[in-house]
């Protein structure tokens, strides 16, 4: 190339990048969210990919979708070299046979977009648009997900094959939405230029280098930087102030990539189509899924979730009360399991058992989902995906799971229109914190730094992941309704009780509103560590809990890791053998809290373990250790109490759960769910209503049976 050529190369390149940051601010500044035609019935499909087929077979796969009674299919987010076999050379022929086939047979498509997975002819033409590692280590091509989502190189491509492919279907009536690439994530990127992009927003940020010294503790260990051009990279860093913005700013990136694909998928949709994500399930730390939900119509989830004998709707539960809480609003199950999971046949090889692919289905609508689709239709006969299977197994022929598939399928056109856009009012609230979660990575209160008494026995498998968990899952357990909160929310004020695990980062304006809470009247429940550490995961100078002591009614000093389990004196709240704590204590000094259980031990037993103190209207009650299990369920189950949220619901067989809402004729919806393989019966505590699936009615005080892997729905009159 000559000199002249590869200064116009260059300059090419720089003005694309500055297109493509003007781009960008403008999709943050102003996001469109248009407002898609609401759902008028619940979907019901699937992932489909005819380009993977071994032979030709649409007709028949077709003919077999409508016989399921399928409704919806998710298209085109995995193949950009299908679409763009070589660069520049667009082909649509083969999508627009499968969307019109679909079509004229009634099932809706949602289209994605495909920037997750670069072809080879890009790779092979610019390997430095793949990701560069923290110490310099370089991906290699093969896996998808391996590119630098911030290098102008790639977003160049990905913007023409997403412009490209919307502006192409954007007016074929069967397209409903489009999938904004998949399961984002900043991949570990780490590369000079995502290093220098790093202190740019540092400047942005923070203003000075002096200011970062004073706030991130550079005084120690001789770390002060005079000028932006000495702060060190990322790749050695111990600071945990430094880790935790570096944290922050990958969140960023995958915020700004997928607002930026929103918006150029926003300059061609129509006006009754959606724009979505969709989410790993679960609770996952690798992005803020609350931020990026900003620029989506409607948030979407890919839940995967234990069968068989695992199988307990927890899973279920979990990823749809995030989901829902993103948005305060519907969502979609974009993927699900359908048959076994897992990249090899060494992985989770377990189909679901007779009952429970509609027993899950429900349970997803039970969350508040207005669409369930499996990933994927036929199981894959070749790739890394091979034994993750589809509805149809390897001989894609019908089979069991096709089968009950459709029979769900067919409730669903019945029922569907009575079940979607289902509404909940939840009273109690979990805060989720991810960066507490990172600083508690960072600065871990288990085995995880046991660089200097390596010789120590720690638990390992507790984390502030394992504790949100636990809530959680009593929660659940209990058959109480829980939203999730996030300390950018502004509606804590909504709910009765408000359940934190540990708060290791907070800064003061957030653990005000905790305080406002408690004083205005609601129960609060909060754990270990809240309150440690400021914004700048910099420890508070003052007595812990810092700002909540007040409302605590305590303070403390000192803490320590317990070498094995303690019992609480007396087995305070009648669990027995798991009448026990672990792992960390925190020496509580009251300071007029109530103790309500304290450590049976010959020198800890000085010190409470859970205390409550009432502050203005309301109480705080607090964990200064870790519970079993059972110990957590009892305290939950207090703390409800208090706001009056207990009842005959919480006294249900176990196997059965509740799962609870408003349809769109503004009629209570109950969902009791048997997850066991047993039968199960309960007394109906509610007013009278029908059962919504087999037309049966249901009066108060009858006692009502659930089949192995079975539910009812109770409309109520």
């Amino acid at each position: 190339m000559s000199a002249i050529a590869a200064m116009n190369f260059t300059g090419f390149w720089n003005r694309t990048a500055l297109c493509l940051a003007v781009s960008l601010v403008l999709a943050l500044c102003c996001p469109v969210l248009a407002e898609p035609a609401k759902m008028d019935t619940v979907l019901y499909g699937i992932s489909y990919y005819h380009e993977y087929m071994p032979y030709e077979r649409l007709e028949e796969d077709v003919q077999l979708m409508e016989k399921a009674g399928v409704s919806v299919v998710r298209v085109g987010e995995s193949t950009w070299s299908s679409w763009e076999p070589r660069e520049g050379e667009f082909q649509f022929a083969w999508m627009e046979r499968i969307i019109d086939r679909m079509h004229k047979a009634g099932i809706k498509v949602i289209l994605g977009t495909p920037t997750y997975s670069i072809p080879p002819w890009l790779f092979r033409k610019h390997p430095e648009v793949l990701v560069t590692y923290l110490g310099g280590r370089k991906a290699a091509y093969g896996m998808r997900q391996n590119m630098d989502i911030t290098h102008p190189t790639y977003l160049f491509y990905a913007e023409r094959i997403i412009r490209q492919i919307v502006s192409h279907f954007k007016d074929h009536p069967a397209i409903i939405g489009y999938q904004i690439d998949n399961e984002t994530k900043s991949y570990g990127t780490a590369g000079p230029n995502v290093q220098k992009a790093f202190v740019d927003y540092l400047k942005k940020k923070f203003r000075t280098a002096d200011r970062l010294n004073k706030l991130w503790g550079f005084a120690y260990w001789g770390q002060l930087v005079n000028d932006w051009d000495e702060l060190p990279p990322r790749d050695g860093i111990v600071n945990p102030g430094y880790k935790l913005e570096w944290v922050r700013y990958e969140h960023k990136l995958v915020r700004d990539f997928l607002a930026w694909q929103a918006k150029i998928v926003n300059e061609y949709k129509r006006p009754d189509q959606f724009v979505t994500q969709n989410f790993d399930g679960g609770v996952r730390t690798d992005r803020d899924e609350f931020e990026i939900a900003k620029f989506l119509d409607i948030a979407g989830v890919n839940p995967y979730h234990l069968v068989q004998d695992d199988l307990d709707g927890w899973g279920i539960a979990l990823s749809g009360d995030l989901c829902r809480s993103l948005k305060q609003d519907n969502y979609l199950i974009v993927e699900t399991n359908a048959q076994s999971t897992g990249w090899a046949s060494s992985a989770y090889q377990y189909p679901p058992y007779d009952g429970q692919l509609r027993l899950n289905v429900y349970s997803h609508l039970a969350s508040g989902a207005n669409m369930v689709a499996y990933w994927h239709w036929h199981s894959l006969h070749y790739g890394n995906e091979t034994f993750w299977k589809g509805v149809l197994s390897h001989d894609l022929e019908p089979n069991r799971v096709y089968g009950e598939m459709s029979r769900v399928g067919h409730e669903l056109k019945r029922v569907g229109p009575k079940l979607v856009n289902l509404k909940q009012k939840n009273k109690v609230a979990l805060l989720y914190s991810v960066d507490s979660y990172h600083a508690l990575e960072f600065m871990p209160f288990n085995k995880k730094n046991a660089i200097m008494v390596s010789f120590e026995k720690f638990d390992a498998g507790t984390d502030y992941m394992t504790i949100l968990h636990q809530l959680h899952r009593a929660l659940y357990r209990l058959n109480v309704g829980v939203d999730i909160v996030f300390p950018q929310s502004t509606n804590f004020s909504d709910y009765e009780v408000i359940v934190v695990p540990p708060l290791y980062i907070a800064s003061d304006a957030l653990l005000e509103k905790l305080v406002a809470f408690v004083k205005n009247g609601g129960p609060l429940l909060l754990t270990f560590k809240s309150g440690f550490c400021n914004e700048h995961s910099t420890v508070r100078w003052a007595r812990m809990p810092g700002p909540l002591r007040e409302a605590a009614g305590f303070s403390y000093q000192e803490f320590t890791t317990l070498r094995k389990p303690l019992a609480l004196k007396g087995d305070p709240y009648k669990v027995g053998d798991e009448n026990r704590v672990s792992v960390w204590a925190e020496m509580l000094l009251p300071e007029g809290c109530t103790t309500l259980a304290s450590y049976d031990h010959h020198f800890f037993g000085r010190f409470p373990a859970v205390t409550r103190n009432q502050y203005g209207k309301g109480t705080l009650t607090y964990e200064g250790t870790v519970l079993s299990d059972e110990l957590q369920e009892k305290v939950l189950l207090e703390v409800l109490a208090l706001a009056g949220l207990t009842g005959a619901d919480q006294e249900l067989p176990l196997p059965v759960k509740l799962r609870q809402g408003v349809n769109e004729a503004g009629k209570k919806l109950r969902y009791y769910l048997n997850f066991s393989r047993v039968e199960q019966s309960f007394v109906y505590p509610h007013s009278s209503g029908t059962d919504m699936l087999t037309g049966r009615a249901i009066k108060p005080s009858e006692r009502v049976t659930l089949d192995p892997w079975d539910l009812v729905i109770v409309e109520e009159r």
